[in-house]
Protein backbone atom coordinates (compact mmCIF):
# COMPACT_ATOMS: atom_id res chain seq x y z
CA UNK A 1 0.00 0.00 0.00
CA UNK A 2 2.87 2.28 0.71
CA UNK A 3 3.97 1.88 -2.90
CA UNK A 4 0.49 2.66 -4.13
CA UNK A 5 0.53 5.88 -2.25
CA UNK A 6 3.80 6.85 -3.77
CA UNK A 7 2.50 6.24 -7.26
CA UNK A 8 -0.58 8.27 -6.55
CA UNK A 9 1.58 11.07 -5.24
CA UNK A 10 3.58 11.28 -8.43
CA UNK A 11 5.63 8.16 -8.30
CA UNK A 12 9.36 7.70 -8.09
CA UNK A 13 11.03 10.28 -10.33
CA UNK A 14 14.44 8.65 -10.34
CA UNK A 15 15.51 8.26 -14.05
CA UNK A 16 15.93 4.81 -15.31
CA UNK A 17 19.43 3.89 -16.31
CA UNK A 18 19.85 3.67 -20.15
CA UNK A 19 20.08 0.39 -21.77
CA UNK A 20 23.55 -0.83 -22.30
CA UNK A 21 24.96 0.40 -25.68
CA UNK A 22 22.23 2.96 -26.37
CA UNK A 23 23.31 6.67 -26.87
CA UNK A 24 21.57 9.48 -25.16
CA UNK A 25 19.97 12.25 -27.14
CA UNK A 26 22.67 14.68 -26.12
CA UNK A 27 25.36 12.31 -27.33
CA UNK A 28 23.64 11.86 -30.67
CA UNK A 29 23.45 15.63 -31.13
CA UNK A 30 27.12 16.01 -30.31
CA UNK A 31 28.09 13.29 -32.79
CA UNK A 32 26.00 14.85 -35.56
CA UNK A 33 27.55 18.25 -34.93
CA UNK A 34 31.04 16.73 -34.98
CA UNK A 35 30.31 14.91 -38.24
CA UNK A 36 29.01 18.05 -39.89
CA UNK A 37 32.08 19.98 -38.76
CA UNK A 38 34.33 17.20 -40.05
CA UNK A 39 32.63 17.23 -43.44
CA UNK A 40 32.78 21.02 -43.57
CA UNK A 41 36.45 20.92 -42.66
CA UNK A 42 37.13 18.28 -45.28
CA UNK A 43 35.26 20.26 -47.91
CA UNK A 44 37.09 23.41 -46.89
CA UNK A 45 40.44 21.68 -47.09
CA UNK A 46 39.49 20.13 -50.41
CA UNK A 47 38.42 23.47 -51.80
CA UNK A 48 41.55 25.08 -50.51
CA UNK A 49 43.62 22.44 -52.26
CA UNK A 50 41.48 22.78 -55.39
CA UNK A 51 41.44 26.59 -55.58
CA UNK A 52 44.91 27.90 -54.80
CA UNK A 53 45.73 31.59 -54.96
CA UNK A 54 48.92 32.04 -57.00
CA UNK A 55 52.10 33.49 -55.59
CA UNK A 56 54.32 35.87 -57.48
CA UNK A 57 57.03 33.79 -59.19
CA UNK A 58 60.74 34.22 -58.68
CA UNK A 59 62.31 34.80 -62.05
CA UNK A 60 64.84 32.21 -63.22
CA UNK A 61 63.91 29.99 -60.28
CA UNK A 62 63.87 26.29 -61.34
CA UNK A 63 60.94 25.67 -59.00
CA UNK A 64 58.82 28.03 -61.06
CA UNK A 65 59.90 26.85 -64.49
CA UNK A 66 57.57 25.24 -67.02
CA UNK A 67 57.70 21.53 -67.71
CA UNK A 68 58.09 21.76 -71.48
CA UNK A 69 59.47 18.24 -71.96
CA UNK A 70 56.69 16.61 -69.91
CA UNK A 71 58.96 14.60 -67.61
CA UNK A 72 57.23 15.81 -64.46
CA UNK A 73 60.16 18.01 -63.46
CA UNK A 74 60.42 21.75 -64.04
CA UNK A 75 62.83 22.63 -66.81
CA UNK A 76 66.05 24.39 -65.95
CA UNK A 77 65.43 27.91 -67.23
CA UNK A 78 68.08 29.86 -69.09
CA UNK A 79 68.59 33.32 -67.59
CA UNK A 80 67.18 35.99 -69.87
CA UNK A 81 69.91 38.18 -71.36
CA UNK A 82 68.60 41.70 -71.86
CA UNK A 83 71.94 42.85 -73.31
CA UNK A 84 72.35 46.60 -73.64
CA UNK A 85 68.58 47.12 -73.77
CA UNK A 86 66.30 48.00 -70.87
CA UNK A 87 65.64 45.57 -68.05
CA UNK A 88 61.83 45.42 -67.62
CA UNK A 89 60.37 45.69 -64.17
CA UNK A 90 59.95 42.36 -62.39
CA UNK A 91 57.45 41.37 -59.73
CA UNK A 92 58.58 43.95 -57.17
CA UNK A 93 56.84 47.23 -56.60
CA UNK A 94 53.55 48.39 -55.13
CA UNK A 95 50.54 46.87 -56.88
CA UNK A 96 47.36 48.69 -57.81
CA UNK A 97 45.32 46.23 -55.77
CA UNK A 98 45.88 43.17 -53.58
CA UNK A 99 45.05 40.74 -56.39
CA UNK A 100 46.22 42.31 -59.64
CA UNK A 101 47.78 39.76 -62.00
CA UNK A 102 49.27 39.72 -65.50
CA UNK A 103 49.51 36.70 -67.80
CA UNK A 104 51.17 36.32 -71.19
CA UNK A 105 49.23 33.92 -73.43
CA UNK A 106 50.97 32.53 -76.52
CA UNK A 107 49.09 30.50 -79.11
CA UNK A 108 51.31 27.97 -80.87
CA UNK A 109 49.91 26.53 -84.09
CA UNK A 110 51.09 22.92 -84.42
CA UNK A 111 49.42 22.75 -87.83
CA UNK A 112 51.37 25.78 -89.01
CA UNK A 113 54.88 24.69 -88.10
CA UNK A 114 54.72 25.82 -84.46
CA UNK A 115 54.41 29.54 -85.24
CA UNK A 116 53.51 31.82 -82.34
CA UNK A 117 51.35 34.19 -84.36
CA UNK A 118 48.84 34.66 -81.53
CA UNK A 119 50.12 36.73 -78.59
CA UNK A 120 47.89 38.06 -75.83
CA UNK A 121 48.85 40.04 -72.74
CA UNK A 122 46.11 39.86 -70.11
CA UNK A 123 45.78 41.79 -66.86
CA UNK A 124 43.14 40.79 -64.31
CA UNK A 125 42.27 42.99 -61.35
CA UNK A 126 40.52 40.40 -59.20
CA UNK A 127 39.86 42.90 -56.41
CA UNK A 128 37.84 45.21 -58.68
CA UNK A 129 36.75 42.56 -61.22
CA UNK A 130 38.19 44.23 -64.31
CA UNK A 131 40.31 42.69 -67.04
CA UNK A 132 42.13 43.84 -70.18
CA UNK A 133 43.40 41.57 -72.94
CA UNK A 134 45.75 43.16 -75.49
CA UNK A 135 46.55 41.36 -78.75
CA UNK A 136 50.07 41.89 -80.09
CA UNK A 137 50.18 41.66 -83.91
CA UNK A 138 52.65 39.12 -85.26
CA UNK A 139 54.21 41.77 -87.57
CA UNK A 140 55.12 44.09 -84.68
CA UNK A 141 58.64 45.52 -85.08
CA UNK A 142 60.88 44.73 -82.11
CA UNK A 143 64.45 45.62 -81.21
CA UNK A 144 66.44 42.56 -82.34
CA UNK A 145 69.89 42.30 -83.96
CA UNK A 146 68.76 40.64 -87.21
CA UNK A 147 67.23 42.14 -90.34
CA UNK A 148 63.59 40.90 -90.29
CA UNK A 149 62.37 42.36 -87.01
CA UNK A 150 58.86 40.93 -86.82
CA UNK A 151 58.06 39.71 -83.33
CA UNK A 152 56.91 36.31 -84.61
CA UNK A 153 60.44 35.67 -85.92
CA UNK A 154 61.85 35.53 -82.37
CA UNK A 155 60.51 32.08 -81.48
CA UNK A 156 62.01 30.37 -84.54
CA UNK A 157 65.24 32.40 -84.47
CA UNK A 158 66.10 30.93 -81.07
CA UNK A 159 65.33 27.37 -82.08
CA UNK A 160 61.70 27.21 -80.85
CA UNK A 161 61.05 25.21 -77.65
CA UNK A 162 61.58 26.66 -74.20
CA UNK A 163 64.43 28.93 -75.32
CA UNK A 164 62.30 30.40 -78.10
CA UNK A 165 59.46 31.05 -75.66
CA UNK A 166 61.77 32.73 -73.16
CA UNK A 167 63.21 35.15 -75.73
CA UNK A 168 59.77 35.92 -77.09
CA UNK A 169 58.75 36.61 -73.49
CA UNK A 170 61.76 38.95 -73.26
CA UNK A 171 60.72 41.00 -76.30
CA UNK A 172 57.14 41.38 -75.08
CA UNK A 173 58.38 42.35 -71.62
CA UNK A 174 60.57 45.07 -73.13
CA UNK A 175 57.70 46.22 -75.33
CA UNK A 176 55.43 46.94 -72.34
CA UNK A 177 58.13 47.70 -69.75
CA UNK A 178 57.31 44.96 -67.23
CA UNK A 179 57.63 41.19 -66.98
CA UNK A 180 54.24 39.43 -66.92
CA UNK A 181 53.65 37.41 -63.77
CA UNK A 182 52.87 34.18 -65.60
CA UNK A 183 52.95 32.73 -69.09
CA UNK A 184 50.66 30.22 -70.74
CA UNK A 185 51.55 28.49 -74.02
CA UNK A 186 48.46 27.02 -75.66
CA UNK A 187 48.46 24.69 -78.63
CA UNK A 188 45.68 25.91 -80.91
CA UNK A 189 44.23 22.40 -80.92
CA UNK A 190 43.20 23.00 -77.31
CA UNK A 191 40.71 25.64 -78.42
CA UNK A 192 38.91 23.15 -80.64
CA UNK A 193 38.83 20.53 -77.88
CA UNK A 194 37.44 23.03 -75.36
CA UNK A 195 34.75 24.05 -77.85
CA UNK A 196 33.75 20.40 -78.29
CA UNK A 197 33.84 19.84 -74.50
CA UNK A 198 31.18 22.51 -73.91
CA UNK A 199 29.05 21.40 -76.84
CA UNK A 200 30.06 24.10 -79.32
CA UNK A 201 30.16 27.89 -79.39
CA UNK A 202 27.62 30.18 -81.05
CA UNK A 203 29.50 32.70 -83.18
CA UNK A 204 28.88 35.07 -86.07
CA UNK A 205 31.42 34.17 -88.79
CA UNK A 206 32.28 37.55 -90.39
CA UNK A 207 32.84 36.41 -94.02
CA UNK A 208 32.97 33.39 -96.30
CA UNK A 209 36.24 31.53 -95.79
CA UNK A 210 37.88 29.18 -98.29
CA UNK A 211 41.52 28.11 -98.22
CA UNK A 212 43.52 24.97 -99.01
CA UNK A 213 47.08 24.27 -97.88
CA UNK A 214 48.14 20.61 -98.24
CA UNK A 215 51.57 21.41 -96.79
CA UNK A 216 49.99 22.31 -93.44
CA UNK A 217 47.15 19.81 -93.86
CA UNK A 218 44.85 22.81 -93.62
CA UNK A 219 41.43 22.94 -95.26
CA UNK A 220 39.16 25.89 -94.45
CA UNK A 221 35.60 26.15 -95.73
CA UNK A 222 33.25 28.28 -93.64
CA UNK A 223 30.08 30.18 -94.54
CA UNK A 224 29.38 33.67 -93.30
CA UNK A 225 26.71 33.93 -90.60
CA UNK A 226 25.72 33.22 -87.00
CA UNK A 227 25.58 29.55 -86.01
CA UNK A 228 26.87 26.91 -83.60
CA UNK A 229 30.50 26.10 -84.36
CA UNK A 230 32.12 22.77 -83.58
CA UNK A 231 35.74 22.55 -82.48
CA UNK A 232 36.90 21.96 -86.06
CA UNK A 233 34.80 24.88 -87.31
CA UNK A 234 36.32 27.10 -84.63
CA UNK A 235 39.87 26.18 -85.61
CA UNK A 236 39.17 26.97 -89.26
CA UNK A 237 37.72 30.38 -88.36
CA UNK A 238 40.66 31.24 -86.10
CA UNK A 239 43.31 30.29 -88.67
CA UNK A 240 41.80 31.97 -91.74
CA UNK A 241 43.39 35.12 -93.24
CA UNK A 242 42.70 35.04 -96.99
CA UNK A 243 41.79 32.75 -99.87
CA UNK A 244 44.37 31.05 -102.05
CA UNK A 245 44.10 33.70 -104.76
CA UNK A 246 44.85 36.46 -102.20
CA UNK A 247 41.85 38.43 -103.54
CA UNK A 248 39.37 37.60 -100.78
CA UNK A 249 40.00 37.92 -97.08
CA UNK A 250 40.37 40.47 -94.31
CA UNK A 251 40.85 43.98 -95.68
CA UNK A 252 43.18 44.71 -92.76
CA UNK A 253 45.22 41.54 -93.19
CA UNK A 254 46.39 40.04 -89.92
CA UNK A 255 44.78 42.84 -87.92
CA UNK A 256 41.42 41.69 -89.28
CA UNK A 257 42.10 38.15 -88.16
CA UNK A 258 43.03 39.44 -84.70
CA UNK A 259 39.62 41.11 -84.39
CA UNK A 260 37.88 37.83 -85.26
CA UNK A 261 40.02 35.91 -82.77
CA UNK A 262 39.21 38.40 -80.02
CA UNK A 263 35.48 38.20 -80.75
CA UNK A 264 35.54 34.41 -80.77
CA UNK A 265 37.57 34.09 -77.55
CA UNK A 266 35.17 36.48 -75.87
CA UNK A 267 32.20 34.37 -76.97
CA UNK A 268 33.91 31.16 -75.88
CA UNK A 269 34.89 32.44 -72.43
CA UNK A 270 31.37 33.78 -71.90
CA UNK A 271 29.92 30.34 -72.62
CA UNK A 272 32.57 28.43 -70.66
CA UNK A 273 31.74 30.46 -67.54
CA UNK A 274 28.06 29.55 -67.70
CA UNK A 275 27.03 27.46 -64.65
CA UNK A 276 25.83 24.58 -66.85
CA UNK A 277 29.39 24.02 -68.05
CA UNK A 278 30.75 23.66 -64.53
CA UNK A 279 29.68 20.01 -64.69
CA UNK A 280 31.96 19.48 -67.70
CA UNK A 281 35.16 19.97 -65.74
CA UNK A 282 36.51 16.54 -66.70
CA UNK A 283 36.86 17.13 -70.47
CA UNK A 284 38.11 20.66 -69.82
CA UNK A 285 40.83 19.38 -67.48
CA UNK A 286 41.83 16.74 -70.02
CA UNK A 287 42.11 19.31 -72.81
CA UNK A 288 44.11 21.58 -70.51
CA UNK A 289 46.62 18.93 -69.46
CA UNK A 290 47.20 17.81 -73.05
CA UNK A 291 47.57 21.17 -74.77
CA UNK A 292 48.75 23.76 -72.25
CA UNK A 293 52.22 24.53 -70.89
CA UNK A 294 52.34 27.07 -68.09
CA UNK A 295 54.10 28.08 -64.90
CA UNK A 296 50.65 28.30 -63.26
CA UNK A 297 49.28 25.23 -61.52
CA UNK A 298 45.86 23.94 -62.49
CA UNK A 299 44.67 24.89 -59.00
CA UNK A 300 45.82 28.47 -59.71
CA UNK A 301 43.77 28.55 -62.88
CA UNK A 302 40.74 27.21 -61.01
CA UNK A 303 41.26 29.98 -58.48
CA UNK A 304 41.08 32.56 -61.26
CA UNK A 305 37.95 30.87 -62.63
CA UNK A 306 36.35 30.77 -59.18
CA UNK A 307 37.24 34.44 -58.65
CA UNK A 308 35.60 35.36 -61.95
CA UNK A 309 32.42 33.32 -61.38
CA UNK A 310 31.88 34.13 -57.70
CA UNK A 311 33.20 37.67 -58.09
CA UNK A 312 30.61 38.44 -60.75
CA UNK A 313 33.00 39.23 -63.62
CA UNK A 314 30.93 40.09 -66.67
CA UNK A 315 32.16 40.15 -70.25
CA UNK A 316 31.46 43.87 -70.45
CA UNK A 317 34.13 44.21 -67.74
CA UNK A 318 36.70 42.54 -70.04
CA UNK A 319 38.30 44.97 -72.47
CA UNK A 320 39.72 43.32 -75.62
CA UNK A 321 42.11 45.67 -77.45
CA UNK A 322 44.83 45.49 -80.09
CA UNK A 323 48.20 47.12 -79.49
CA UNK A 324 47.98 50.68 -80.90
CA UNK A 325 49.94 50.64 -84.12
CA UNK A 326 50.73 52.09 -87.53
CA UNK A 327 51.61 50.12 -90.66
CA UNK A 328 55.03 50.89 -92.14
CA UNK A 329 57.31 49.67 -94.91
CA UNK A 330 61.01 49.58 -94.03
CA UNK A 331 64.11 48.79 -96.08
CA UNK A 332 65.31 45.20 -95.67
CA UNK A 333 68.85 44.13 -96.50
CA UNK A 334 67.95 40.48 -96.87
CA UNK A 335 64.96 41.15 -99.16
CA UNK A 336 67.08 43.51 -101.26
CA UNK A 337 69.71 40.79 -101.64
CA UNK A 338 67.17 38.03 -102.27
CA UNK A 339 65.27 39.93 -104.97
CA UNK A 340 68.35 41.61 -106.46
CA UNK A 341 66.87 45.05 -105.86
CA UNK A 342 63.43 44.39 -107.36
CA UNK A 343 61.84 44.68 -103.93
CA UNK A 344 63.61 46.12 -100.94
CA UNK A 345 60.85 46.74 -98.39
CA UNK A 346 59.43 44.73 -95.50
CA UNK A 347 56.00 45.47 -94.01
CA UNK A 348 55.73 46.01 -90.26
CA UNK A 349 53.33 47.07 -87.56
CA UNK A 350 55.04 49.81 -85.56
CA UNK A 351 53.67 50.57 -82.07
CA UNK A 352 52.06 53.95 -81.51
CA UNK A 353 54.31 54.87 -78.60
CA UNK A 354 52.10 57.44 -76.86
CA UNK A 355 48.91 55.38 -77.04
CA UNK A 356 50.72 52.21 -75.99
CA UNK A 357 52.24 53.98 -73.00
CA UNK A 358 48.78 55.23 -71.98
CA UNK A 359 47.36 51.71 -72.28
CA UNK A 360 50.22 50.25 -70.22
CA UNK A 361 49.82 52.74 -67.40
CA UNK A 362 46.01 52.72 -67.25
CA UNK A 363 45.08 49.11 -67.95
CA UNK A 364 47.96 46.65 -68.32
CA UNK A 365 50.63 47.44 -65.76
CA UNK A 366 49.96 46.01 -62.27
CA UNK A 367 52.16 48.67 -60.66
CA UNK A 368 51.18 51.96 -59.08
CA UNK A 369 54.30 53.69 -60.39
CA UNK A 370 53.83 55.37 -63.76
CA UNK A 371 55.96 54.27 -66.73
CA UNK A 372 57.66 56.64 -69.17
CA UNK A 373 58.73 56.02 -72.77
CA UNK A 374 62.27 55.38 -71.52
CA UNK A 375 60.90 52.32 -69.68
CA UNK A 376 59.54 50.82 -72.92
CA UNK A 377 61.47 49.54 -75.93
CA UNK A 378 59.25 50.90 -78.71
CA UNK A 379 60.55 51.01 -82.28
CA UNK A 380 59.88 53.84 -84.72
CA UNK A 381 60.77 54.69 -88.33
CA UNK A 382 62.52 57.97 -89.09
CA UNK A 383 61.94 60.23 -92.09
CA UNK A 384 65.21 59.09 -93.70
CA UNK A 385 64.19 55.42 -93.50
CA UNK A 386 66.36 54.52 -90.51
CA UNK A 387 64.83 53.06 -87.34
CA UNK A 388 65.03 54.16 -83.71
CA UNK A 389 64.13 52.87 -80.27
CA UNK A 390 62.58 54.80 -77.41
CA UNK A 391 65.56 53.61 -75.31
CA UNK A 392 68.03 55.28 -77.68
CA UNK A 393 69.69 51.93 -78.43
CA UNK A 394 69.15 49.93 -81.65
CA UNK A 395 70.53 46.39 -81.59
CA UNK A 396 70.80 46.16 -85.38
CA UNK A 397 73.43 48.82 -86.06
CA UNK A 398 73.01 48.98 -89.89
CA UNK A 399 69.26 49.56 -89.50
CA UNK A 400 69.97 52.68 -87.43
CA UNK A 401 71.54 54.26 -90.53
CA UNK A 402 69.65 55.61 -93.56
CA UNK A 403 69.14 52.88 -96.18
CA UNK A 404 70.92 53.12 -99.53
CA UNK A 405 69.32 55.58 -101.92
CA UNK A 406 67.40 54.31 -104.93
CA UNK A 407 69.04 57.04 -107.05
CA UNK A 408 72.50 56.05 -108.34
CA UNK A 409 75.27 58.37 -107.34
CA UNK A 410 76.56 60.53 -110.19
CA UNK A 411 80.19 59.63 -110.74
CA UNK A 412 82.75 61.94 -112.30
CA UNK A 413 83.52 60.59 -115.78
CA UNK A 414 87.02 59.28 -116.35
CA UNK A 415 88.92 61.24 -119.01
CA UNK A 416 92.23 60.93 -120.78
CA UNK A 417 95.03 63.50 -120.68
CA UNK A 418 93.30 65.51 -123.39
CA UNK A 419 89.95 65.66 -121.59
CA UNK A 420 88.21 63.04 -123.71
CA UNK A 421 85.83 60.77 -121.72
CA UNK A 422 86.90 57.13 -121.44
CA UNK A 423 84.57 54.25 -122.32
CA UNK A 424 84.65 52.09 -119.11
CA UNK A 425 84.05 48.90 -121.11
CA UNK A 426 86.65 49.32 -123.87
CA UNK A 427 89.03 51.80 -122.31
CA UNK A 428 88.93 53.86 -125.50
CA UNK A 429 88.38 57.63 -125.65
CA UNK A 430 84.98 58.86 -126.80
CA UNK A 431 84.04 61.82 -128.96
CA UNK A 432 82.62 64.31 -126.42
CA UNK A 433 79.96 65.47 -128.94
CA UNK A 434 78.71 62.17 -130.36
CA UNK A 435 79.70 59.77 -127.58
CA UNK A 436 81.12 57.45 -130.25
CA UNK A 437 84.62 55.95 -129.99
CA UNK A 438 87.27 58.16 -131.55
CA UNK A 439 88.92 56.49 -134.57
CA UNK A 440 92.49 55.42 -133.98
CA UNK A 441 95.43 55.62 -136.35
CA UNK A 442 95.88 52.05 -137.61
CA UNK A 443 99.68 52.45 -137.54
CA UNK A 444 100.15 54.04 -134.11
CA UNK A 445 96.91 53.08 -132.41
CA UNK A 446 96.55 56.66 -131.24
CA UNK A 447 93.24 58.53 -131.57
CA UNK A 448 93.03 60.81 -134.55
CA UNK A 449 91.24 63.41 -132.47
CA UNK A 450 92.91 63.92 -129.16
CA UNK A 451 90.91 66.71 -127.62
CA UNK A 452 87.42 68.18 -127.42
CA UNK A 453 86.48 70.59 -130.20
CA UNK A 454 87.34 74.27 -129.90
CA UNK A 455 84.03 75.96 -130.53
CA UNK A 456 85.67 79.36 -131.00
CA UNK A 457 87.78 78.25 -133.98
CA UNK A 458 85.90 75.22 -135.21
CA UNK A 459 88.95 73.07 -134.66
CA UNK A 460 89.76 70.31 -132.27
CA UNK A 461 90.80 71.25 -128.80
CA UNK A 462 94.39 70.32 -129.57
CA UNK A 463 94.35 71.78 -133.06
CA UNK A 464 92.71 68.83 -134.82
CA UNK A 465 90.30 70.01 -137.53
CA UNK A 466 88.58 67.30 -139.50
CA UNK A 467 90.50 64.47 -137.97
CA UNK A 468 92.93 64.06 -140.92
CA UNK A 469 95.72 66.46 -140.01
CA UNK A 470 98.84 65.52 -138.16
CA UNK A 471 97.97 65.46 -134.45
CA UNK A 472 101.58 66.26 -133.60
CA UNK A 473 101.46 69.70 -135.25
CA UNK A 474 101.52 72.42 -132.58
CA UNK A 475 99.48 74.92 -134.55
CA UNK A 476 97.96 73.57 -137.76
CA UNK A 477 95.77 75.78 -139.90
CA UNK A 478 92.62 74.91 -141.78
CA UNK A 479 93.49 73.34 -145.16
CA UNK A 480 92.24 74.99 -148.33
CA UNK A 481 89.68 73.35 -150.56
CA UNK A 482 90.12 73.77 -154.33
CA UNK A 483 87.28 73.90 -156.78
CA UNK A 484 87.57 70.26 -157.67
CA UNK A 485 86.87 69.32 -154.10
CA UNK A 486 90.34 68.07 -153.33
CA UNK A 487 92.16 69.06 -150.27
CA UNK A 488 95.66 70.49 -150.37
CA UNK A 489 98.02 71.41 -147.61
CA UNK A 490 98.36 75.13 -146.89
CA UNK A 491 101.51 76.86 -148.09
CA UNK A 492 102.23 78.49 -144.77
CA UNK A 493 105.73 77.61 -143.59
CA UNK A 494 104.29 76.78 -140.17
CA UNK A 495 102.00 74.22 -141.70
CA UNK A 496 103.45 70.90 -142.75
CA UNK A 497 102.67 70.17 -146.39
CA UNK A 498 104.04 68.48 -149.46
CA UNK A 499 107.25 70.51 -149.24
CA UNK A 500 107.95 69.12 -145.81
CA UNK A 501 109.47 65.69 -146.21
CA UNK A 502 108.96 64.85 -142.56
CA UNK A 503 105.20 65.32 -142.69
CA UNK A 504 102.95 62.97 -144.63
CA UNK A 505 101.22 64.64 -147.58
CA UNK A 506 97.58 65.50 -147.14
CA UNK A 507 95.35 63.00 -148.91
CA UNK A 508 93.49 64.10 -152.01
CA UNK A 509 90.18 63.07 -150.37
CA UNK A 510 89.14 62.85 -146.74
CA UNK A 511 90.32 59.53 -145.41
CA UNK A 512 87.49 57.25 -144.28
CA UNK A 513 87.34 56.70 -140.53
CA UNK A 514 88.97 53.37 -139.67
CA UNK A 515 87.07 50.85 -137.58
CA UNK A 516 87.64 50.87 -133.86
CA UNK A 517 90.16 48.10 -133.08
CA UNK A 518 88.58 45.24 -131.19
CA UNK A 519 91.67 43.10 -130.78
CA UNK A 520 92.52 43.39 -127.05
CA UNK A 521 96.18 42.82 -127.93
CA UNK A 522 96.45 46.09 -129.95
CA UNK A 523 98.60 48.75 -128.28
CA UNK A 524 96.68 51.28 -126.31
CA UNK A 525 97.16 54.97 -125.94
CA UNK A 526 99.45 55.42 -122.95
CA UNK A 527 97.48 58.50 -122.07
CA UNK A 528 94.36 56.50 -121.12
CA UNK A 529 95.61 52.93 -120.76
CA UNK A 530 96.30 53.57 -117.09
CA UNK A 531 92.91 55.20 -116.53
CA UNK A 532 90.44 52.96 -118.31
CA UNK A 533 89.93 49.28 -117.40
CA UNK A 534 91.98 46.63 -119.14
CA UNK A 535 89.94 45.45 -122.20
CA UNK A 536 91.27 41.94 -121.68
CA UNK A 537 90.07 41.79 -118.09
Amino acid sequence: MSNVGKRLAGGDKTPKPPRKGKLTRQQIILIVVAAVLAVALAVTLALRSLFVRPELPKRNDPQNAMDADGDGQPDEPEPIDYGDGIRPRGGDGERKSKDYWTVLILGRDTGGGGNTDTMLLASYDVTNQKATVMSIPRDTMVNVPWDIKRINSVYNHYGQGEKGIQYLYKEIAQLVGFEPDFQVVVEWDAVGEIVDAIGGVYFDVPLDMNYEDPYQDLSIHQTKGYRLLSGDDAMQVLRYRHDNNMKHGYAEGDLGRIKTQQAFLKAMVEQVLQPKNMTKAGPLIEAFNKNVETDLSFQNILWFAQSAVLGGLKMEDVNFVTMPNTSKYVYSRSIDKLTNGRDKMQSYVVPNARKLLELVNNELSPFVETFTLADLDVMSVNADGSISSSTGYVEDKPAALPPPSDKPEEEEPTVDENGNPIDPETGLPLDPETGEPIPADPETGEPLVVGPPDTSTGTGGNGGGNGTTDPTSPNPSTPSTPADGGTTAPSSPETPGASNPEAPPAPAEPAPAPEVPTDPQLPADPGFALIGPDPAA
